[in-house]
């Protein structure tokens, strides 16, 4: 465990110029007498770690010393080829270049690990696209790659709404997200006060990068912003209300029918089962008409009770059930 927590503490000050015994206390989660003991024990052993007194002190390797990588375990070894998403990769332009990172930290393994790549892409392969659907990969998505690993500004002209208007912008490329084979960037507009927003790479036009470079902001976490913005996106699209009579059983399959944070929460509002175990409740859909294909999946396990208009197509589609099948 020490030892382990040892080379994690190098390995950090390696990254950096200095860190603080606070800061190396909260990356290694131990108090800060023990990251004390810790740096007196690199240095017994001959690490160069230098400690610095006072109020803009702190630990740091001195002399430009480096570790290699022969610390490796054959699993952090895997686990390291398992980043490359090789789809990705390809479509972003970056194909060569992480193809030449990865022989470079091949040739820094011990003998017995350097088939680590190989073993993990025989035991893993990300597949992003969802089922029935053959994304293209959208022209301007190297260019815009570019720009986001450069932190360059650009001015991208994209097809905005239904009307499909044509619109420019300068933007701040911070990321790039795949999701379900369809590429998003999510970009500070400057001209929108600094707020941030998110882009389908498909519907740009044109991209110019220049050479003026931006500053992040360096709270931004990208996870995060995506997270919270597809919730966003998936409620905002609930504009329409269904209310339902559910069986059990429709009850266990309605959030693989409709949106599932829907779902959880109708349920959970829900009243209590009546007397043949079935349950009313309100279901926020984004259309009658999305409602009417994704409730058909439920057949009889669910009883549309308003609108009535929803509720005369379910009828009129058993009639039509009744009929091609004799009954």
């Amino acid at each position: 465990m020490r030892a382990a927590r040892l080379i994690k503490m190098v390995l950090l000050l390696q990254s950096r110029p200095s860190m603080t015994a606070a800061e190396l206390a909260a990356e290694l989660e131990v108090s800060e007498r023990t990251v004390t003991r810790d740096a007196q024990a690199l240095s017994e052993a001959g690490v160069p770690v230098y400690a610095e007194r006072g109020r803009a002190g702190g630990y740091r390797l001195i002399g430009g010393y480096r570790t290699r990588l022969t610390g490796l375990h054959r699993g952090e070894a895997e686990a390291l080829f398992l980043s490359g998403l090789p789809g990705a990769l390809r479509e972003m332009g970056l194909e060569d270049a992480a193809s030449a990172a990865r022989l470079k930290v091949s040739a820094a393994l011990l003998p017995s690990l350097r088939d680590a790549s190989r073993s993990a892409a025989q035991r893993f392969h990300l597949d992003a696209p969802t089922w029935w659907n053959e994304p293209k990969t959208p022209e301007l998505l190297p260019a815009v790659a570019d720009a986001v690993w450069d932190d360059r500004r650009i001015v991208a002209r994209y097809r905005k709404g239904e009307a499909e208007t044509e619109v420019e912008r300068e933007l701040e490329p911070y990321g790039l997200v795949l999701k379900a084979g369809v590429w998003y960037l999510c970009a500070r507009v400057p001209e929108a006060g600094g707020s941030f927003r998110v882009y389908r790479i498909d519907r740009f036009t044109a991209v110019e990068a220049g050479e003026e470079r931006f500053s992040r902001t360096d709270d931004f976490d990208l996870p995060a912003f995506w997270e919270e913005r597809a919730e966003q996106f998936a409620r905002a699209i609930l504009r329409a209300e269904v209310v339902v009579r559910l069986s059990p059983e429709g009850v266990r399959r309605l959030p693989y029918a409709v949106d599932r944070a829907a779902a959880r929460e109708a349920l959970a509002d829900a009243g209590a089962p009546d007397g043949d175990g079935w349950v009313a409740l309100t279901l926020p859909v984004e259309s009658e008409e999305v409602a009417h294909t994704q409730l058909l999946g439920l057949a009889a396990e669910v009883e549309v009770l308003a609108p009535k208009s929803l509720r005369a197509r379910f009828a009129e589609d058993a009639l039509r059930l009744g009929r091609l099948y004799g009954t």
